[in-house]
């Protein structure tokens, strides 16, 4: 019987299965007391299988930056917050031992960490049937600090790691809350659909091409002058610009860009770190296939300091409708 699971060994169905009292299928899987309280959650994601299948789905379970993003139950169809997506939930009132496991195929599962749950939020998705629907996506930080995790010390070890990142003030309400700068109406309009159709293509085009792209899109809206930095030598600032003289305004001004082409959402961390790397002179404009944190937002426009212009996955998707860019030579 296993009693301990370790980061980055592989474990087989069953043995998950029977050390932690969980049902035999589903990617979500509760172990609850008599009275129905939750004893501890499985996570089974399929990270592992990404990038062979990032055509396929472009939506698939990624991790990025230690943050593993994980759309709910449920393929077709709206997605709603009940059953086993409910479940999740409860981590945010009690610490709850969740364990993370990534899919390798046939029936073996990698041992990822314990997960915190740091948001959840709505967003629409293209599902298999080419329909526009509404899921829930969850985004969970990955704790693969503590190789070892004991089963019997599982609640313990979860409770410290709560009671340090809550002291910390690390994940503020304002930093779990997420916001969708250019949410589709609730009708499901054509002009919506197509624009959750680029971002998905914009989901799987490799980081480095999707800065070319930003470079190309930038072009496209009248800059000049506009160059990709080298990966090697970036510093934080992946494209520079600079506005054409035909704006009278504000002709010549220099603007830094910084793109990253994730699925997890950005945070005020990042907006900071970007203020921080931004020439003295430079205008700044963070480009993302995702969305910002409510405290991203609320740092961007800080009253003192320099405002980050923001362009999340859907702004920008409409930007490339708009200058008619061809995805495919970035694909």
């Amino acid at each position: 019987m296993i009693t301990e699971f370790k980061v980055g060994e592989k474990y087989t169905n069953d043995q998950i299965r029977f050390a932690l009292n969980v049902e035999n299928l589903g990617g979500i899987r509760p172990s609850v007391d008599a009275t129905k309280n939750l004893n501890h959650l499985v996570i089974l994601t399929t990270t592992a299988q990404y990038e062979k299948n990032i055509s396929e789905n472009p939506y698939h379970d990624r991790i990025e930056n230690n943050i593993l993003i994980y759309t709910a139950q449920g393929r077709t169809g709206d997605q709603d917050i009940s059953g086993r997506n409910k479940r999740i939930l409860e981590q945010y009132i009690n610490p709850i031992p969740f364990y993370g496991f990534s899919n390798e195929g046939r029936q073996t599962y990698t041992f990822l960490g314990l997960l915190e749950l740091l948001r959840h939020f709505q967003e629409y998705q293209i599902d298999k049937k080419n329909a526009l629907r509404k899921v829930w996506v969850f985004e969970f930080f990955i704790h693969n600090e503590i190789p070892v995790i004991p089963i019997q010390n599982a609640k313990n070890i979860i409770a410290a790691i709560f009671k340090e990142s809550r002291t910390n003030n690390e994940i503020s309400r304002e930093e779990r809350e997420v916001v969708l700068l250019e949410q589709p109406q609730e009708a499901y309009e054509t002009a919506n659909y197509e624009t959750e159709e680029i971002r998905s293509h914009l989901l799987q085009i490799n980081p480095y091409r999707f800065e070319s792209l930003v470079k190309d899109v930038v072009e496209s809206n009248g800059f000049i002058n506009v160059t990709v930095t080298p990966p090697s030598q970036d510093g934080g600032i992946d494209v520079n610009a600079y506005v054409a003289d035909l704006n009278y305004f504000f002709s010549k001004t220099h603007v830094q860009f910084q793109v990253k082409r994730w699925r997890h959402s950005v945070g005020s961390v990042e907006i900071n770190s970007f203020r921080g790397a931004l020439h003295t002179t430079a205008k700044g404009v963070f480009v993302t296939t995702s969305h910002f944190t409510k405290a991203a937002i609320q740092e961007a426009e800080h009253s003192v300091k320099p405002c980050i212009s923001l362009i999340d996955g859907f702004k920008f998707s409409k930007l490339i409708k708009d200058t008619g860019t061809n995805l495919n030579k970035y694909m």
